[in-house]
């Protein structure tokens, strides 16, 4: 078990810290983007607008039936995929923006931004597409990375060792 949670939080360090600074400074901005702007208005936080009137950690009325027209498993469980949906990007963007569990909260992020692509904005052009697809390539990156040296998961590590 230790080795799977070493395997999670070691990040892997670029040659200069300064390419850590880089890749930090992209993964705090797209982590705060998810959790502010996209998350908030569709899972209660408390920084959610009062005008949304969601609880902590609510889902949007909207959002499992939008989620339940993608079709499939979607109209089967429109609830909880709605919930993993939202909750990857309000809580999970949060996580990502700070670098705690980097890759855990990358690979939530990519599973929403793959089914935000092909199951909502597909179709809908380039341009419609593209945030999705921006959140997703920073997503996988840092599956690979982590959290490098300005992250939590940095200095959570260096505990493990």
């Amino acid at each position: 078990m230790k080795k799977i949670l070493t395997i999670l939080i070691i990040p892997v360090l670029q040659k200069h810290w300064f390419a850590d600074l880089v890749f930090a400074s992209i993964r705090f901005i797209c982590g705060m983007l998810l959790c502010l702007e996209f998350g908030s208005g569709k899972f209660g936080m408390p920084w959610t607008p009062e005008g949304q009137n969601l609880s902590l950690f609510e889902v949007a009325a909207w959002f499992p039936k939008d989620v339940a027209e993608y079709g499939g498993i979607f109209a089967l469980m429109p609830v909880f995929f709605a919930w993993m949906g939202a909750f990857s990007e309000a809580v999970g963007g949060l996580l990502f923006a700070f670098g705690l569990k980097t890759r855990i909260t990358g690979f939530l992020i990519m599973c929403t931004m793959l089914v935000a692509i092909f199951m909502q904005k597909w179709g809908q052009g380039t341009w419609a597409i593209l945030p999705a697809m921006s959140f997703l390539w920073v997503a996988i990156y840092h599956i690979y990375l982590g959290s490098g040296r300005f992250g939590l998961d940095y200095l959570i590590s260096k505990k493990l060792k």
